[in-house]
């Protein structure tokens, strides 16, 4: 496509660092990058710990762990989700209870968690899609007085806030993702991150296979040992160098993507006006970080027909969730609570058109020429 729907962030730093790990014989994790990454997050978010993973999935993974997430317990989430939110929990052996979405924003709709919640519910997991705020003053209000934990994924919401606060950094444990497809990426990656100082050498012990490496390393030990369950969730410090030199200009890359945004909303808002598309809707108590602009079409063939017309001129669009209650895992390993009003009929109206750090202005326009022309616009 000449056109894509994403390329991935680049700033011409990436192979100084990675060169300067190859160099200092220090590949593995845990070295200086990782280290710069890890406080980065923590000054941004301020949190006690973040952690620097193999992927936004394993970080979901720890966090399960890390609540004591065992068989027979709930989780309750959105269906509206990628399926690696519902299978850190499902390895665990939880039933994954799903609750509908809200239309405006795609998130969680906080007024059905409620009556989704039993005895066997041990946590929340709001998503925040688009990089947009879930309302986490009703979520955390429902977690408190129902004793649960808030498990934040915001694989999508690296630089987003509600109400000031940064996602990720609002629940007991939040989760990033820096995979090819997010604003700052190490290619496969994430984070976990720790508000509460209590869960962080525990977190430590569960990324080092579950030793207590770290303290053999800081000499506080003669020889580190395996203390309890936990797995490999450490990258490499390459992947951690190539991540820190997005980082380093995160408000220049921030910047440009949405001045991307602003212009796409901008200039299809005539068509909205005019009842042909929807557009996303941001709360005034969120700052997102126009991590995807979506437009709705009417239907599911009205979507397949843009989605075919875009192609045909060189540009890639995309559709995005499958709701996981539908599919052949979903209906083994979980339940829907209530009624599916939104989920699926949403879902299926949604396309994502491209958008990526050094969008050019042509390509942009490009792309808009030619939804006004699918919808006889001028």
């Amino acid at each position: 496509m000449r056109i894509n729907f994403n390329v991935p962030p680049y700033t011409g730093k990436e192979f100084e660092y990675i060169k300067e790990c190859v160099e200092a014989q220090k590949i593995c994790g845990d070295g200086k990058y990782t280290d710069l990454d890890n406080k980065w997050i923590e000054k941004k978010t301020g949190v006690s710990k973040a952690l620097l993973t193999t992927s936004c999935t394993h970080a979901t993974e720890m966090a399960a762990i890390l609540a004591g997430i065992k068989e027979g317990d709930e989780v309750i989430m959105p269906s509206y989700t990628f399926v690696s939110t519902a299978n850190a929990f499902v390895l665990r052996g939880a039933k994954v209870v799903f609750v509908d979405i809200r239309p405006d924003t795609m998130n969680i709709d906080e007024k059905l968690i409620e009556q989704a919640i039993t005895p066997k519910t041990r946590a929340i997991v709001p998503v925040h899609y688009a990089g947009v705020g879930c309302e986490m003053d009703t979520i955390m209000d429902i977690a408190k007085r129902h004793n649960l934990l808030v498990i934040e994924d915001a694989a999508q919401g690296v630089m987003s806030t509600y109400k000031g606060k940064a996602l990720g950094a609002i629940g007991d444990f939040g989760n990033y993702s820096f995979h090819e497809t997010k604003n700052y990426s190490m290619g496969e990656g994430g984070a976990l991150l720790l508000r509460d100082e209590k869960y962080v050498d525990d977190a430590i012990i569960i990324r080092e296979k579950g030793t207590n490496r770290t303290l053999y390393k800081l000499g506080k030990v003669d020889k580190y040992s395996w203390i309890m369950p936990g797995s490999s969730f450490l990258p490499s410090d390459m992947n951690a160098a190539y991540l820190y030199a997005q980082l380093n200009m995160a408000d220049e890359i921030n910047n440009d993507r949405l001045k991307s945004w602003n212009r796409y909303y901008e200039e299809l808002t005539p068509l909205a006006e005019k009842g042909l598309i929807e557009l996303p809707y941001i709360p005034e108590e969120c700052v997102h970080n126009a991590h995807m602009f979506y437009i709705k079409c009417k239907d599911f063939e009205e979507r397949k027909g843009l989605i075919g017309y875009l192609t045909s001129n060189d540009i890639l669009p995309a559709s995005h969730y499958v709701p996981l209650h539908s599919s052949k895992a979903g209906v083994k390993y979980s339940i829907f609570s209530g009624e599916d009003k939104y989920t699926t009929k949403e879902s299926e109206r949604l396309l994502r058109l491209p958008m990526y750090y050094k969008l050019s202005e042509s390509d942009q326009e490009e792309v808009i020429a030619r939804v006004k022309e699918y919808y006889k616009f001028n």
